[in-house]
């Protein structure tokens, strides 16, 4: 896998501020927009279960326009992220990751929101689940070479 932009720890740790607010947004977004489709699903089902009945169109209209303000929000958010060069792995729990040279290879810097710092990284192959705490010795301070 090819990767646009590989980033220094520094490099990854100095954008976590402003990705941390972008990624509460977009899964602020995410989440309300999850709860408007399961009431739109829910009236969609009383409406089929009673045969027909009568909807609050103003109602309904609302839920959509508010639907569709969560999917731009999140939509921007995520834009926004990605173009950073940091890759969102799991809208839910909050997992981004940063492709890295690490030791003359490929690897993944991964934060979760909550975190205070990337102290975490996986190869490209592996996931959340596999990462490895960063250890002072393999990464002493940022190379001098990086992949832009």
């Amino acid at each position: 896998m090819s990767y646009e932009r590989t980033f220094t720890l520094s490099e990854a740790q100095a954008l976590l501020p402003m990705l941390d607010r972008l990624l509460q947004t977009a899964m602020r977004a995410h989440r309300q927009a999850q709860e408007i489709d399961a009431q739109l699903q829910a009236l969609i089902s009383h409406i089929l279960l009673s045969g027909g009945v009568q909807i609050d169109p103003i109602h309904t209209s609302r839920l959509k326009v508010d639907r569709e303000t969560c999917a731009q929000r999140l939509e921007d958010a995520v834009r926004e992220i990605a173009a950073s060069g940091a890759q969102i792995k799991d809208l839910d729990e909050g997992l981004l990751d940063f492709p890295c040279i690490l030791k003359g290879r490929m690897v993944l810097l991964c934060w979760k929101q909550g975190e205070t710092a990337i102290e975490h990284w996986h190869t490209t192959q592996e996931g959340f689940a596999n990462r490895k705490p960063l250890d002072p010795s393999m990464y002493p301070q940022d190379p001098p070479h990086r992949v832009h």
